[in-house]
């Protein structure tokens, strides 16, 4: 069994905002533990709020702590509180799928409804409820180089980005098992790429066409999405420590 050196591990806690760097995160058998365990809805439209129609999202830190969570805007303002359940629950579109989620008390609604200028509320996701295909994403150091835009690895928001010396050979690890740091995984298919890869990972701004370059240079799927990194699933748990 091949193993991996993790070279970047990290996730949001909050969905959609600005994805963390860490030291290391820890697999259970449904993915990173603490990976989006919150989302922002739209209560009058019954929706998830989704990056790539809220890019402005990106530029939200969002750090969770025991059943608290610290907010804080681009201005350098921050809540920091309890986000405990309220009672109410919702049941919200995510790509075409009905999810049912917990509303929250506590002040980060009121925050990022004056953020984000519309009414909306903080909630608690199930498990994987918005995730939007395999909890894992991985993408490598070498196809990430291959690029003609220079680094660019927190434009993809990878779960892990793992060294590698030939670009694109994770093309040819569907189905493999593959092991990082204690946990083990099983490569999945191709990660289809929208327009939240030409935002800053830290602003939100619309600053690059890298959306296009590798519609260009990549397979693209149906709907004309190219292909960049690949899914995983976890075979046995564990943590993953970045190797610096």
């Amino acid at each position: 069994m091949e193993e991996l050196v993790v070279r970047r591990a990290g996730f949001s806690p909050v969905k959609g905002m600005r994805h963390l760097a860490l030291d290391h995160i820890d697999l259970d058998e449904r993915g990173p533990v603490g990976d989006r365990a919150y989302c922002l809805v739209d209560p009058a439209q019954g929706r998830v709020l989704r990056t790539v129609q809220r890019p402005s999202l990106i530029g939200v830190v969002a750090r969770s702590y025991d059943d608290a969570l610290v907010l804080t805007l681009p201005s350098g303002e921050s809540v920091d509180g309890p986000a405990t359940t309220s009672g109410e629950t919702i049941t919200c579109d995510y790509w075409g799928r009905q999810v049912d989620l917990a509303l929250t008390d506590g002040p980060h609604a009121e925050l990022m409804s004056v953020h984000l200028g519309q009414d909306v509320r903080l909630a608690r996701s199930p498990r994987g409820a918005v995730v939007f295909a395999d909890p894992i994403t991985l993408v490598t150091t070498a196809s990430l180089d291959a690029l003609d835009e220079g680094e660019q690895a927190a434009r993809f928001r990878a779960t892990l980005v793992v060294e590698t010396d030939e670009p694109w050979v994770e093309d040819t690890w569907l189905g493999r098992t593959m092991t990082v740091g204690v946990a083990t995984i099983r490569i999945g298919g191709p990660i289809p790429r929208c327009a939240v890869i030409d935002h800053h990972p830290e602003t939100g701004a619309k600053d690059a066409r890298l959306l296009k370059a590798l519609t260009h240079s990549r397979p693209t799927n149906k709907a004309g999405e190219p292909m960049f990194g690949v899914y995983a699933t976890v075979v046995t748990p564990g943590r993953v420590a970045v190797t610096r």
